[in-house]
């Protein structure tokens, strides 16, 4: 796809969720191009952040239906991916 790693993943996600998920599994929630794939995503997480990458999962976020007025519209589609990482690796921006 791409060879700029901060094309494919846009930044990471804070939420209670993800927060937990850090605690509780090492897992790291991003926002991630939607074009991304696996092997990219995993790519990208370990040359910026600089740790060794276990797993990635990844689901499609959908646009929700909205009203601009009175014409119909909705939000954009996105990717977010959970980045597992190795035993004793982590990331500082949590």
């Amino acid at each position: 796809m791409r060879n700029d790693p901060y094309a494919i993943v846009k930044h990471p996600l804070v939420s209670e969720k993800g927060h937990r998920l850090v605690e509780e599994e090492n897992t790291y929630p991003f926002k991630v191009d939607l074009a991304a794939n696996k092997i990219e995503i995993k790519k990208a997480i370990e040359s910026i952040y600089g740790v060794k990458v276990r797993s990635v999962r990844t689901t499609r976020v959908q646009g929700r239906r909205r009203r601009y007025r009175w014409k119909p519209a909705s939000t954009a589609e996105w990717k977010k991916a959970y980045v597992t990482l190795a035993e004793g690796q982590t990331i500082e921006f949590m």
